[in-house]
């Protein structure tokens, strides 16, 4: 199985934390372990000199064709990928009232912007997280060290045709709601007598796609009170969650 190379403390503790997670193996100088030694009483930790812990980074970054960035905190590890949920279990969910906030990220391909995103959506405790099997960011170790430990608590779902799915969350009850910068709608009265909400955001530069776009049962639309009319798109998720999900 693909192995995950994890930088990040908080990254790393949230793996430690998780009991669903087999870490196989974990690098660190006398610092670093310091940092995590009560979550690594089962598991051989390799101590390094600072520089040679740097050096085994660079080996592993290198073997995954991945640009090397500094380990900042003194520990890294790999563990194994967690398996792919299956978005039939995700249908479910929604249809016995238990998933409540799930979000749609509609080919957002940039790691800095998705990490974030999946942090904020931790933070507010979403269910699940679709993304599309394709066109979508990979899990680098930035992603991780950004993500902040996300992983390990928002569950993910990939899919096939996301506007396919968004049509299903439909069918299920769901009320679906993507961000885009022309909408005059007022959701507060849809928003209360939803009970699931799936919040569907799209590329940066483009959007939420078309497809998706005609499948979607309601827009939201940030307005801007300034000069800067527009915003990074986990800015947005974030102001757009806060409305929502609380």
């Amino acid at each position: 199985m693909e192995q995950d190379l994890v930088i990040g403390i908080h990254a790393i503790k949230s793996i430690l934390e998780n009991s669903k997670r087999i870490v196989n193996k974990v690098y660190a100088t006398e610092d670093g372990l310091a940092l995590i030694k009560p979550l690594t009483k089962n598991l051989k930790v390799e101590l390094l000199a600072p520089h040679a812990l740097q050096e085994k980074a660079k080996e592993y970054f290198k073997e995954k064709q991945l640009e090397y960035q500094r380990v900042s905190s003194g520990v890294f590890l790999l563990a194994e990928q967690l398996v792919q949920n299956d978005i039939g279990q995700l249908y479910k969910n929604i249809t016995d009232g238990r998933y409540k906030k799930v979000l749609c990220l509609d080919q957002i391909s940039d790691v800095h912007n998705a990490a974030a995103i999946l942090r904020t959506a931790a933070f507010y405790n979403v269910d699940a997280v679709i993304v599309p099997g394709k066109r979508s960011f990979s899990m680098t170790p930035s992603f991780f060290k950004i993500a902040s430990g996300a992983t390990e608590y928002v569950n993910i779902y990939p899919v096939s045709n996301m506007s396919k799915t968004v049509a299903k969350m439909n069918e299920l009850g769901a009320l679906t709601i993507a961000l885009s910068e022309h909408s005059e709608e007022n959701l507060n009265e849809k928003l209360s007598k939803s009970n699931a909400i799936c919040l569907i955001l799209g590329k940066e530069d483009t959007g939420v796609s078309h497809a998706v776009m005609r499948n979607a049962q309601a827009t939201l639309s940030l307005k801007s009170q300034g000069q800067i009319k527009s915003l990074n798109v986990s800015i947005a998720a974030a102001i757009a969650m806060e409305q929502c999900f609380s």
